[in-house]
């Protein structure tokens, strides 16, 4: 039934997830990455919080945003629990990275700044792809091995 409701929307009908929760990383990742050269920015970057599913399409203005809202509790579990613990691994990594790049300012450690956010920024972003691919249809996460492998 939920997915007949998606038909035509942003929704995927085989899902029921919308790919435009991603954009509520992709500002924080270019944020990230224009850190070394805007210091300054990490501030702002400071001020961004995790926002679940429905938190993001509350505040969203796109025209599905109520029915994304509304069939969030009908996505399978396959693609759920898939979906909530790349996104909770996402959001782990953002507060470490922001956590690092302090530390690198603080140190005034300028090539050490540009290496890390260069480096996490990529590995958060294949998360976020992990993700998109989970909305697509995917089963797939990564482990935390896999991440472990991508930051050392």
């Amino acid at each position: 039934m939920a997915q007949e409701k998606v038909r035509g929307s942003n929704v995927s009908e085989q899902t029921l997830l919308a790919t435009d929760y991603l954009n509520h990383f992709n500002e924080i990742v270019m944020t990230i990455e224009m850190i070394p050269d805007m210091p300054e920015f990490l501030e702002e970057a400071k001020e961004w919080k995790p926002k679940t599913y429905k938190e993001h399409f509350q505040g969203s203005s796109i025209a599905d945003k109520d029915l994304a809202i509304e069939v969030y509790d009908h996505v399978p579990a396959k693609y759920r629990d898939p979906f909530e613990k790349t996104i909770g691994q996402v959001d782990h990594l953002i507060a470490v990275t922001l956590e690092k790049l302090e530390g690198d300012l603080k140190r005034g450690d300028s090539e050490l700044l540009r290496e890390n956010a260069t480096s996490l920024s990529r590995v958060i972003q294949r998360l976020m792809d992990t993700a998109a691919a989970i909305i697509h249809g995917s089963e797939n996460t990564m482990d935390q091995e896999e991440i472990d492998a991508l930051l050392f």
